[in-house]
């Protein structure tokens, strides 16, 4: 991955391609989870390769190649939600919680135990939901997770447990147990 970065930054299209196909549900993913906009995760991934490609050329492959681009996606959503601090959405109609309610997928399977894991990641603390992600979602290692972090190897192993803590907590306290079967691997 780290090669086709490299010669997408020399101005090899194939290899830019490749890198995007690659890399971009990680991407994806990872912005989702830190936005908590699973709807605009698409224009965040967008605009991370944005970001990136203009930067290829300056990428020295000190680091993985995947590792820099989550960094890169994490700024973007870092970004994001400055502009949205500073700028709140307004509803286009009177009714903006029906119109919410009517886009939402409904009928997708295990969409329940999506929206409890989903709700279970997003009370953790954010330095732990990024570490837990980076590592248990994506399948980083804790070091590609500390670059993209920003923060020692030793931080990150803290934190990922702490978070397999708290989220063991929760699903105790709460009822569903399907929720524990779905995510059951990431926690072991």
């Amino acid at each position: 991955m780290t090669d086709w970065a490299l010669a997408a930054g020399g101005g090899d299209q194939e290899a830019a391609d490749r890198f995007v196909r690659a890399t971009y549900e990680d991407v994806r993913r990872f912005v989702a989870y830190l936005s908590a906009d699973v709807p605009g995760a698409d224009d965040l991934a967008q605009e991370t390769y944005l970001r990136a490609m203009s930067g290829l050329a300056r990428f020295a492959g000190r680091s993985c190649a995947r590792t820099w681009l989550l960094s890169i996606a994490r700024r973007v959503v870092i970004d994001r939600h400055r502009t949205a601090a500073v700028r709140p959405r307004t509803a286009d109609t009177a009714d903006w919680q029906g119109a919410a309610e009517r886009v939402q997928p409904r009928h997708l399977p295990g969409f329940d135990e999506s929206v409890a894991v989903f709700d279970a990641l997003h009370r953790l603390d954010p330095a732990r939901r990024q570490a837990f992600v980076l590592t248990q979602v994506l399948g980083l290692s804790y070091e590609e997770a500390a670059d993209a972090a920003g923060c020692p190897v030793g931080t990150v192993r803290s934190r990922v447990a702490r978070a397999r803590r708290e989220l063991a907590g929760q699903w105790r306290t709460e009822p569903g147990e399907r929720v524990m079967a779905a995510v059951g691997p990431a926690l072991s």
